[in-house]
């Protein structure tokens, strides 16, 4: 049963208060207060990928061939950007909007509903935004690190962005539960299908794949909440002047 308005406003109300409380704390601090329950979730959630996601994943992309493979992620990517589009929007970012908006209508028409990415040929090029980087891009902090079981790395901030974003995307605004899971669960082999190389580099690129991990979460939301030109840090500026 899902929940009402009201009830997923007043939740959101309640969150972003609590939240309000770590503002001072910048994204680029790697505050991890709960890293003993964290390791815990990271553990079960690699256990996890082993014995189950992993094997699927695999199996998913041996069975489908490639043109398949890239058309569903295609679909997928369309989706997400009507989530991307209404970020823009919130950051006032509207030029991008503008382009996020286009590639949603190329896509969704001209691209045989998003199976086919005409739009980045036509100049629209794929950019990623959420309500988690808005509310980074508003100069709320990051909170403390979180492990969430099967999504992995996160952060008070962007756990909140998650719930939030579910507002607009299409996803989760089908009726049919079923239907609905079924999506969802579609489109996390899919992605965990495209990231096979991935998690193999990471596996062998640190004696501790958990800091690795966590490091380059933080980074990678740093990166993507200032659009590629995050503020130097002081060890930067140091280095700089050496």
């Amino acid at each position: 049963m899902q929940l009402t308005g009201y009830l997923k406003n007043g939740i959101v109300c309640v969150i972003m208060v609590a939240l309000s409380g770590c503002a001072s704390l910048t994204s680029q601090e790697e505050n991890d207060p709960l890293e003993f329950v964290n390791r815990g979730v990271y553990e079960f959630n690699q256990k996890a990928d082993e014995y189950v996601l992993e094997p699927v994943a695999k199996g998913y992309q041996y069975v489908t061939p490639e043109i398949v493979d890239e058309s569903i992620t295609n679909f997928f990517s369309n989706l997400d950007d009507v989530v991307v589009f209404v970020n823009d929007v919130l950051q006032l970012k509207f030029n991008q909007a503008l382009s996020d908006g286009g590639r949603v209508i190329v896509n969704s028409t001209v691209g045989l509903l998003g199976f086919v990415d005409m739009a980045t040929d036509m100049g629209l090029p794929k950019n990623n935004e959420d309500f988690g980087q808005t509310l980074g891009a508003y100069g709320l902090g990051t909170g403390p690190y979180v492990v969430l079981p099967i999504l992995g790395s996160s952060t008070l901030r962007d756990t909140v962005g998650l719930f939030a974003d579910s507002f607009v995307d299409p996803i989760q605004q089908i009726d049919d539960s079923d239907a609905m899971w079924s999506t969802i669960a579609l489109k996390g082999v899919d992605t965990r299908a495209d990231l096979i190389t991935a998690k193999k580099i990471v596996d062998q690129a640190s004696l501790d794949p958990y800091e690795f991990e966590r490091s380059a979460h933080f980074q990678r939301r740093n990166y993507l909440i200032y659009d590629g030109n995050p503020p130097l840090g002081d060890e930067d500026i140091l280095d700089e002047e050496d």
